[in-house]
């Protein structure tokens, strides 16, 4: 916060703030109705939690394929999305000395599930499996909202393949 006061008086501007659309809109996305309703995320802090995190993995997969010229939005999308989790930390009550452990803890949670999602969209894996084991935090749902959690994301995941750094960056996470 004494960070963004002071770039606001010296004239500089926050370069997480060309992200910040983007986070929205994976907020957005996350807050969908029919990943709860139908793909039978449990609608709690956590689960919640979880689509921010598989959302973000998706944009973040999609990123990555752009190469280079998003290694630094990348990087920016992120230190947003660890503002925001910071932000929820202490809503929920928890006081400064434990704030940085649980939102280290929650990067660390975002960065496997990355990787998890990486392997099953683009190496082969198993996506069931995958969100199984993160989405639904090890116990599996009705057959039918699995089934349907999977054609949501990889629907989402073929959207994000046709969009640029651009696109991305106003918030476009569909066409």
């Amino acid at each position: 916060m004494a960070f963004a006061l002071l770039n606001r008086i010296f004239g500089q501007t926050d370069a997480r703030e060309a992200w910040r659309p983007l986070y929205g809109a994976v907020v957005a996305e996350a807050r969908q109705p029919h990943w709860y309703r139908d793909g039978g995320v449990e609608d709690s802090i956590d689960g919640r939690f979880e689509m921010i995190c598989l959302i973000t993995s998706l944009v973040l997969i999609r990123m990555e394929a752009l190469g280079l010229p998003a290694a630094e939005p990348m990087a920016l999308l992120t230190e947003v999305l660890v503002e925001d989790m910071e932000g929820q930390v202490r809503e929920i009550g928890f006081g400064d000395l434990v704030v940085g452990k649980h939102v280290g803890q929650m990067m660390g949670a975002l960065g496997g599930r990355l990787g998890a999602y990486r392997a099953a969209l683009l190496e082969g894996g198993d996506l069931h499996s995958a969100l199984v084991r993160n989405l639904y935090r090890g116990e599996a749902p009705a057959p039918v909202a699995l089934s349907v959690a999977e054609a949501k994301m990889r629907d989402l995941h073929a959207v994000l393949a046709g969009q640029t750094l651009d696109d991305l960056r106003k918030g476009q996470l569909s066409i």
